[in-house]
């Protein structure tokens, strides 16, 4: 049995940014349980050279979005970033599952032989395979991993668990 590309996108995205909404959910509850301000909250950042945890919640609805619009060739789904609390970032990140769950495997029937051009390198551009496995997979997971490093650091009593969200398991056959 083969993975195909839908198979390693629209599940992987869905699954991801639902573990990733579950715990920034905890990591605002968190925030009011200890009286940190929402706008506080969304604001830490690991480093000051990098992006806060809004933006890092941000970046990874927008490769997500941008991943199946470039391997499928479909129109991107466009969403300024404008959020500035939970409840607009919760709203995003249902609205790209929504959108995720548009697609269909036979939309990626191309998606390997795809041309993607980002505008961060000009005058290159990746195959769809090689923008899915070198670039966009590491770069989602990156931000998701910030966003929960940064939730982490902050005190939240977060683990793997929360990281990895609900497994799919099967008995061994005796």
């Amino acid at each position: 049995m083969s993975i195909s590309y839908y198979d390693t996108t629209v599940p992987v995205f869905i699954k991801n940014l639902e573990n990733l909404k579950a715990f920034m959910a905890k990591g605002v509850a968190h925030a009011a349980q200890n009286s940190v301000a929402e706008t506080d909250f969304l604001a830490l950042q690991l480093s000051p050279d990098m992006f806060p945890l809004i933006r890092q919640i941000q970046i990874s609805t927008d490769n997500a979005k941008g991943a199946v619009a470039r391997l499928t060739g479909a129109t991107p789904l466009a969403l300024p970033d404008t959020e500035t609390t939970w409840a607009e970032l919760s709203a995003r990140v249902d609205t790209v599952i929504e959108h995720l769950r548009t697609f269909t495997p036979g939309h990626f029937e191309k998606a390997g032989e795809a041309e993607v051009s980002l505008p961060y390198f000009p005058g290159k551009y990746f195959t769809g395979h090689d923008y899915l496995v070198e670039y966009v997979l590491p770069n989602f997971f990156f931000h998701i991993n910030m966003a929960y490093a940064i939730i982490r650091s902050s005190g939240v009593p977060l683990g793997k668990g929360d990281y990895l969200g609900s497994l799919t398991l099967h008995d061994v056959k005796a």
